[in-house]
């Protein structure tokens, strides 16, 4: 069983480090949800939002980052 209360801090640590990255561009991120099967819900917001790049970003940026801190995660989907 997932420790949530846990895994959320640490995402949103990992989170912090690159929204400036995001915010740059005129984009942000948010957790929406993590659920016990290790399943992120994150939501691209402003500019990343409709961004041609969002699919690499959110997989070779993001996922990538979050997965490599918290083994933990199973997948991240992006719900925009």
């Amino acid at each position: 069983m997932l420790d949530i209360p846990e895994i959320e801090k640490r995402i949103l640590a990992v989170l912090e480090k690159i929204r400036p990255y995001l915010n740059i561009d005129g984009g942000d991120i948010e957790l929406v949800k993590i659920d016990e099967c290790g399943i992120v819900e994150l939501k691209l917001l402003g500019a990343c939002k409709t961004c041609p790049l969002k699919p690499m970003t959110l997989r070779a940026g993001i996922e990538r980052a979050l997965m490599h801190e918290i083994s933990e995660i199973k997948r991240i989907e992006c719900f925009s």
